[in-house]
């Protein structure tokens, strides 16, 4: 006879193969939840608390893109954003995608007085630029 018969090789009998099969998976997801998970959940708390500090003035820019400024805080889900001259939208707060310009607290607004108008903290940057440009102020 010319083919000699195989058998099968008997199961490995080592201890802790059960754990050292897992170990791989374990490394995998460690290093997924500091690459990935934990910088994510980062930013998202970021964002909340961005979003939970917008007032009226304050110049946003939405996630479609549109810039403008905050007219009204409707409710916790709602404001009002003016775009220019007369054309005020509501947007969704968690639709804002960034803050451009802060407003400052108004002062005697707690006082039951009359607010005055909200100063605007201005980064300068393309927006300034472009505004001087057109004779924006």
């Amino acid at each position: 006879m010319f083919v000699s018969p195989a058998y099968a090789q008997a199961a490995g009998g080592g201890s802790g193969s059960g754990i050292e099969a897992f170990l791989p998976l374990v490394l995998i997801f460690v290093v997924f939840y500091f690459l990935l998970i934990r910088p994510q959940q980062k930013k998202q708390k970021l964002h909340r608390e961005m979003l939970g500090a917008v007032r009226r003035g304050d110049r946003v820019v939405t996630g479609g893109g549109i810039m403008g400024t905050i007219t009204k805080v409707i409710d916790d889900t709602e404001v009002m954003v003016e775009i220019t001259d007369g054309v005020k939208v509501r947007v969704q707060r968690g639709l804002i995608a960034s803050v451009l310009a802060k407003t400052e607290p108004v002062k005697g607004g707690d006082k039951g007085e009359k607010p005055t108008q909200a100063v605007t903290k201005s980064e300068g940057g393309i927006g300034s630029l472009l505004g001087g440009l057109f004779g924006k102020k």
